[in-house]
């Protein structure tokens, strides 16, 4: 993922974090921009961490937002 602008930290059975994905996968493939995913249940720091506000959405190693994907918010970032 050393080519991602943005993660989105989810886990398993989460429908809030499968959205997250869908919406995030279309607004970057629209902006040509790289995304990748990853499960914090798989690393004990993470789930610490991100685990009761699942989906976490980051953008360039920062925080961006969490839960909801706040599309024009996250468009601004992006370009």
């Amino acid at each position: 993922m050393t080519d991602a602008r943005v993660t989105v930290y989810t886990r398993q059975a989460c429908s809030l974090c499968d959205t997250a994905e869908a919406e995030v996968a279309r607004i970057c493939g629209e902006l040509g921009v790289g995304w990748g995913a990853v499960d914090v249940d798989g690393d004990p720091e993470l789930r610490a961490e991100y685990g009761d506000r699942v989906p976490v959405i980051m953008v360039d190693g920062k925080e961006h937002g969490f839960w909801r994907v706040e599309e024009p918010r996250l468009r601004a970032a992006l370009t």
